[in-house]
């Protein structure tokens, strides 16, 4: 039988030092670990039989790595392409189970609040979408789309009729701009929140310091303070804050605020300060804008849209 030649390797210094990384990385893969360690030992012009035997690795693994550098370089080394297992599910399957998650359970007489990966896959072979499929395989299907059926996620239900005039003003105001007409230098826009039952509490005992040998100590016992109520009025352009706390929330503690931001300046002589706000019971209607008009001429009152959460 004729012999077999063996395939010289001299890589470049930057093919030698990227090899090296490869051999010796501590992120490297395994396989490709080993592969550039056999090629880096025939660099050194040892024979395959001595490589297997210092490596562990069988002589005909070692002949293929040794020539697939030599033919192709470092690409060599990588996996090559391979087909594959053929496909069980066709594409319009795999749509069809997605769909399913896209509709709630009830609407398929199913008692449930929301799916499940076990579930579907039962639903999808009770619907005749393939005749058996398993629940890791609906797992992954979701996964790499953007349905995700075992989540779940709130939201607010729009109530007013008027939600999209309104909303839109109060969205245009933020761009600074008042029924398409941009704002004027001296006209400004203020966001306005109050903030329920905040708790004051204070520690009973004092936190110790760290010691050379102790860690801090914070006791975890408190005392009741109360409960308040923090409103806050933010300049949106400005990126301002004016805030103060109250005993309670009301129509008074409100009108304070208005005051506390009204009666200085740029506000107290500026063309117009447009005050959004939502629909709270101290500054709810038409008669809230009234009043705040009546105490100060240049501020306008503007409302955002009515919603209610799910019940």
């Amino acid at each position: 039988m004729p012999l077999r030649t063996v395939c010289s390797i001299a890589p470049s210094a930057a093919g030698r030092a990227r090899l090296k990384a490869m051999a010796y990385g501590r992120k490297t893969e395994h396989r490709l670990r080993v592969r550039a360690q056999v090629v880096l030992h025939a660099a050194r012009g040892r024979s395959n039989a001595r490589i297997a035997q210092e490596t562990g690795l069988h002589l005909d693994t070692v002949r293929r790595w040794r020539g697939r550098f030599a033919g192709q370089g470092l690409p060599g080394l990588k996996d090559r392409q391979r087909c594959g297992r053929p496909p069980v599910f066709t594409p319009l399957q795999v749509a069809e189970v997605k769909a399913l998650p896209c509709r709630l359970p009830a609407e398929s007489g199913v008692p449930l609040s929301h799916w499940s990966c076990p579930e579907l896959a039962s639903e999808a072979t009770r619907r005749g979408i393939a005749a058996f499929v398993s629940a890791s395989t609906v797992r992954r299907w979701p996964a790499e789309d953007a349905t995700k059926p075992w989540q779940r996620r709130s939201w607010i239900f729009i109530t007013d009729p008027d939600f999209r005039a309104k909303a839109q003003r109060v969205l245009d105001l933020y761009a600074r701009t008042w029924h398409g007409t941009p704002l004027d230098a001296d006209e400004y826009v203020i966001s306005a929140d109050e903030k329920t039952s905040i708790q004051a509490r204070c520690r009973c005992h004092p936190t110790l310091v760290p010691g050379q040998a102790r860690a801090m100590r914070v006791n975890h016992t408190y005392g009741r303070g109360g409960a308040l109520a923090y409103l806050a009025a933010y300049d949106v352009h400005a990126a301002k804050v004016f805030g103060r706390c109250e005993k309670t929330t009301g129509i008074a503690p409100c009108m304070i605020l208005v005051t506390q931001v009204m009666t200085r300046e740029p506000y107290a002589s500026a063309k117009r300060v447009f005050w959004v706000v939502d629909n709270g019971s101290s500054h709810r209607g038409k008669k809230a804008a009234d009043r705040l008009s009546a105490a100060f001429p240049n501020a306008v009152l503007i409302h955002t849209p009515q919603c209610t959460l799910p019940g």
